[in-house]
C-alpha cells in the first residue's frame, strides 16, 4: 500500500497494515514530543528575558496545560480517561515573592481552582459567585488551610464519540485513592453514540498500585474507603449541580437496612 502525505508530498510504501499502524504511531508521537520541546524552549526563553529585564520577582509565571496525555500507556492515546496519565496535569508556578524555589505542594488542586487563584494574585480576594473553585494561593506559600478539600472531580460525558471511543464516566481522586463509575450512556447528547454497555465501579489504591492495574472496589478490606469516597462524590456532585447516574449511596444503604 502507498501513502502520500498531503502536507509534505512525501511518499511511503507499506507491506502490511501493521507497518502502517506502527508508522502512524511513531509519526504522531514524534510530532507531539517536538511540540512539547518547543513549549519548553519558549518558556525558558521567557524566564531568561524576565531575569534580564529585572521583572522576575514581580511576575507570576505559571506552567500548566490541559489534561495529561497517553503516549501508549494501557494501549491508549489522547486524554479523556480519568486514569493517572491523563488525569494528572503539570502545574509549576514561579513567583519569588511568595513561592519558595524548589518547594513541592502535595495538596490536591483542580483546574477549576485556577481562575480564583489568578484573581487572588491580581488583588481580587473574593471571586465572582458563579465561579467554581477556590484560590490555592495559600498552598503556594506553604500554608494549607485546615478546611482545604483534598479531592478532585472528573467527568467525561461524550460517550463513544466517533474518534476516541472513550466511554462516559465520572469519579473522584483524593491523595491516595481513586473512585470511578463507568455509566456508559450518551443520553442522546450531540457527539455521543449508543450507550447501554455494562456499568462498572472501579477503585484504585494509587499508593500501592500506581499503575492502576488492580480494581479493588469489591475487596472487603476497602469497604470503608468505598463508602467514604462514594459519599464525597455524591456531595461534590450535588454541590456543583452535576446529576449522578449511579444509585445513590443513601438509598442503597436504606434498602439493605430494610
Amino acid at each position: 500500500m502507498r501513502l502520500v502525505c498531503k502536507n509534505t508530498g512525501e511518499a511511503f510504501t507499506f507491506r502490511t497494515q501493521e507497518e502502517l499502524r506502527q508508522w502512524k504511531y511513531q509519526r504522531y508521537m514524534q510530532r507531539y514530543l517536538r511540540c512539547i520541546q518547543a513549549v519548553d524552549d519558549s518558556v525558558g526563553a521567557l524566564l531568561s528575558w524576565l531575569e534580564r529585564a529585572g521583572l522576575a520577582d514581580d511576575t507570576v509565571v505559571v506552567y500548566t496545560s490541559d489534561q495529561g496525555f497517553f503516549l501508549g500507556e494501557h494501549g491508549w492515546f489522547d486524554k479523556r480517561f480519568i486514569y493517572e496519565e491523563s488525569f494528572q496535569m503539570p502545574l509549576l508556578v514561579r513567583y519569588p515573592r511568595e513561592v519558595r524555589p524548589g518547594s513541592v505542594c502535595a495538596d490536591v488542586v483542580s483546574n477549576v481552582d485556577f481562575a480564583a487563584t489568578w484573581l487572588d494574585l491580581a488583588g481580587r480576594r473574593r471571586p465572582p459567585s458563579y465561579m467554581q473553585g477556590r484560590s490555592f494561593r495559600p498552598l503556594l506559600q506553604g500554608c494549607t488551610p485546615g478546611d482545604w478539600r483534598q479531592l478532585a472531580y472528573h467527568r467525561y460525558w461524550m460517550h463513544r464519540d466517533a474518534v476516541h471511543e472513550a466511554y462516559a464516566h465520572y469519579g473522584v481522586r483524593d491523595r491516595r485513592y481513586k473512585l470511578i463509575y463507568w455509566y456508559n450512556e450518551g443520553f442522546g447528547l450531540p457527539g455521543t453514540r449508543e450507550g447501554g454497555q455494562d456499568r462498572e465501579w472501579e477503585l484504585f489504591d494509587c499508593e500501592t498500585d500506581p499503575l492502576e492495574l488492580f480494581n479493588v472496589h469489591g475487596d472487603p478490606s476497602y469497604a470503608e474507603v468505598v463508602a467514604r469516597l462514594t459519599a464525597q462524590l455524591e456531595e461534590l456532585m450535588e454541590e456543583i449541580g452535576d446529576e449522578p447516574v449511579h444509585e445513590r449511596l443513601l438509598r442503597a444503604v436504606q434498602r439493605v437496612a430494610s
